[in-house]
């Protein structure tokens, strides 16, 4: 049964390839098709790390139990070193706290020791997921560079270009087009963002991943101003 409470990474990048198709048919020879390409292979990377972000590391394991092992042999160890001496109660007051000292001691440095391991693990991780959030970052700041020189005022009749205008060949209904095709592509974005949250319960990865989110966000609003502008029309 399909789980509607996340998102489904499969369907992701089949949205984001049948994005970059419609966007290969209408403007095979822009720069923003060749984008569209590059996020379909970040789509493709993202679900495969997404995927290795959920696996534990196998060695960080074996050490954990590892140390676990050597903590419950230390303790038995302690345990013996009573049972031993000649007689029952041979073990002197002192003897007794040093054996026990020795054995909290142990505890102490295999417990941080295991602390220590645990939380390597969770750094790796999230260095991994914030390496791949920056590329997305980095990526909707790209698209936004290809929308931001398309003036919504000259596509409507409104302005005249001048000698030093960005030169445009759209029309207004191809502009209009474009636009979209920006605006849902920083929207995926978000949601590839996203993607990692649904693996991980890093403070520090949510607050990125908000971050990106308030970013694409904002970057779309710029574009739908500019499509209002379009679609009123010279007045």
């Amino acid at each position: 049964m399909p789980n509607y409470s996340q998102l489904n990474p499969e369907l992701l990048v089949a949205t984001v390839e049948q994005l970059s198709k419609r966007v290969g048919e209408r403007f095979p020879q822009a720069g923003l098709f060749k984008v569209s390409r590059h996020l379909c292979d970040i789509a493709t990377e993202s679900r495969k790390r997404v995927s290795k972000s959920a696996r534990r590391s196998i060695w960080i394991r074996c050490l954990i139990g590892l140390l676990l092992v050597l903590l419950m042999a230390g303790i038995a160890m302690s345990v013996a070193a009573f049972k031993i001496q000649p007689k029952p109660g041979s073990v002197t007051w002192l003897e007794f706290v040093q054996v026990l000292e020795s054995g909290i001691n142990d505890i102490i440095l295999v417990g941080a020791g295991i602390f220590f391991l645990a939380s390597l693990e969770n750094r790796m991780r999230r260095r991994r997921i914030l390496k791949a959030l920056h590329e997305l970052r980095s990526l909707a700041h790209v698209i936004d560079m290809h929308q931001l020189t398309k003036d919504p005022q000259r596509a409507a009749g409104v302005l005249i270009a001048t000698p030093s205008s960005p030169r445009s060949e759209l029309s207004p209904d191809q502009l209009i087009r474009y636009l979209d095709y920006c605006s849902e592509m920083l929207s995926l974005v978000g949601k590839l963002a996203a993607l990692y949250l649904q693996r991980s319960d890093d403070a520090v990865v949510l607050s990125t991943v908000d971050e990106i989110e308030g970013l694409t966000t904002g970057l779309s609003r710029k574009i739908w101003q500019k499509l209002m502008i379009i679609h009123a029309g010279p007045k």
